[in-house]
């Protein structure tokens, strides 16, 4: 919600808003939480970490020279063979909370450096979108960014007093602004558990495994078990049918769709829907839109 006109601010003052959205961000905040807790970690030297290859080998004199005192040290080796592998699984524990923050840091920054190059990439292709910004005064690099970043932390400000409504017409921007909102707010728990499954697929590092099974004891509260993601995953997108059924079957012939084509009307549907539990973006004006779509939207937030 905003009580001033988007437009009167100008391209600095943008910059900075946009700054205190990406800082103010759920996902930003807990990787700066993450990072808190991977400064606290101790540091340790590849030598400490014990694997059963770095066992030394014993030859067969060897073996029957210390076979009568073998019985007298098996409470002994017992002792340190537990020590050895508490000290192993610490030490994977602590690795993986490290590893987990580089991860969820690279999933800040593609999809943030991703989702603005591709929104900038259409402004500068689709002359309608690029005339909006112009009428506006608005700078393209900013408007992305800026927009991305709303987008991705839910804020749902967007540098045009009409918020999406001028740009009902671009479906195509739409399109690219639909995935933001869902990966920097419900869905972001079963990404990050998809991105590290893919992560063990490809780099077979036993700090992706842990991560995947021992999730309760890294402590991070995104990080879901792969039931409680699935089932996550089919909630959200289970909602988004149910409200794209609806307000299709309510609004498709309403004033609010007035001058749109068939596949206008859906993107445009499927954005207003998608937005309704999220960020607030809106693409249609809601002042013309039927009492029960309020309703519904109401009981989806």
């Amino acid at each position: 919600m905003g009580t001033v006109e988007m437009e009167v601010f100008s391209n600095s003052q943008l910059i900075i808003m946009t700054i205190l959205m990406l800082a103010g961000g759920e996902v930003f905040m807990s990787m700066l939480e993450l990072f808190f807790i991977k400064s606290k970690l101790p540091k340790y030297n590849d030598h400490l970490l014990i694997t059963p290859s770095s066992k030394p080998t014993k030859s067969v004199e060897q073996i029957e020279l210390n076979s009568i005192c073998c019985s007298e040290k098996t409470d002994h080796i017992s002792f340190d063979n537990k020590n050895n592998n508490n000290n192993n699984n610490t030490i994977l524990k602590h690795n993986s909370i490290r590893y987990l923050c580089y991860v969820v840091l690279g999933y800040f920054l593609i999809v943030h450096v991703g989702g603005s190059c591709l929104v900038l990439w259409y402004i500068r292709l689709i002359p309608s979108a690029k005339h909006v910004l112009e009428q506006k005064g608005l700078q393209a690099e900013t408007f992305s960014v800026f927009t991305i970043v709303s987008t991705f932390s839910n804020c749902g400000f967007v540098p045009t007093n009409e918020n999406m409504i001028v740009f009902k017409e671009n479906s195509g921007l739409l399109l690219l602004l639909i995935p933001q909102v869902l990966l920097g707010n419900t869905l972001y728990p079963a990404c990050l558990r998809f991105a590290i499954w893919v992560l063990k697929k490809i780099t077979k590092r036993e700090e992706c495994d842990y991560l995947l099974k021992n999730y309760r004891e890294i402590g991070y509260d995104h990080l879901l078990s792969r039931s409680r993601s699935c089932f996550l995953a089919i909630t959200v997108f289970g909602f988004i049918i149910v409200q794209l059924v609806i307000f299709c079957s309510l609004e498709w012939n309403s004033e609010a769709m007035d001058d749109l084509n068939f596949y206008q009307k859906l993107v445009a549907s499927l954005f207003e829907v998608v937005n309704s539990r999220h960020t607030g973006e809106s693409v249609l004006d809601l002042s013309i839109i039927s009492p029960a779509i309020l309703v519904l939207f109401v009981v989806m937030m």
